[in-house]
């Protein structure tokens, strides 16, 4: 109860503070490129219940392909790179916290193509609690954009070599969750977002590796 709580007013003053940012946002994809301001991907969440994620869309409308994309995809738009680099294409999952779809902090949500591949006790440990927004394993895989850039093949270095850490990180933060330590999640991942995006950075050069 104490971790929806925390949830829930996270994320309503997230979205009330947020929300004009989110209107300039809405306005330079809608300027950029035609389509939908949201992309809406199926994940997988608590339960293994699937949901329609929201994110804000970086790519060209209806875009096919696989649903992991490496080094300069042609499908992303040019205020998408610079959305993934900065992570705020993230910032309308506020909404599925509200939902109660996800929480802002637990285990990423997959698609079903690689929660197919999860062994079958870390999948129901895993899936025992609502994805998250933010994670352990998005901390330790910072760099994972160029580690999959550098592997022949990116699904199979995702799915054989990252996917693996990912639910073992994934499930020990289960084991050891507290509301204090969610909020050092938080406090971490928007310093690490800061951090790493120094200015003068090209956008068309930062490896994209993203969901």
């Amino acid at each position: 109860m104490a971790k929806r709580a925390f949830d829930l007013l996270g994320a309503a003053l997230g979205l009330l503070l947020l929300a004009p940012w989110l209107a300039v946002l809405a306005l330079l994809i809608k300027r950029d490129s035609p389509g939908p301001v949201f992309f809406r991907q199926r994940r997988v969440g608590r339960g293994g219940q699937a949901f329609r994620i929201h994110k804000l869309r970086t790519m060209v409308a209806d875009a096919g392909g696989p649903p992991l994309t490496v080094g300069a995809d042609p499908r992303i738009t040019r205020s998408g790179v610079w959305l993934r680099r900065t992570r705020l294409d993230e910032l309308p999952q506020l909404i599925d916290v509200l939902r109660g779809d996800m929480s802002l902090v637990g285990p990423r949500p997959e698609v079903p193509e690689f929660v197919a591949l999860y062994p079958a006790a870390l999948r129901e440990r895993v899936l025992s609690v609502r994805p998250g927004i933010v994670d352990p394993a998005s901390l330790a895989f910072r760099d994972e954009a160029a580690l999959l850039a550098a592997a022949p093949d990116p699904q199979r270095a995702y799915a054989e070599q990252v996917l693996p850490e990912k639910l073992r990180l994934s499930a020990d933060y289960i084991d050891r969750a507290t509301l204090w330590s969610d909020l050092r999640l938080i406090v971490r991942t928007i310093a690490m977002l800061m951090a790493a995006q120094p200015a003068g950075t090209p956008p068309s050069k930062a490896p994209q590796a993203r969901r």
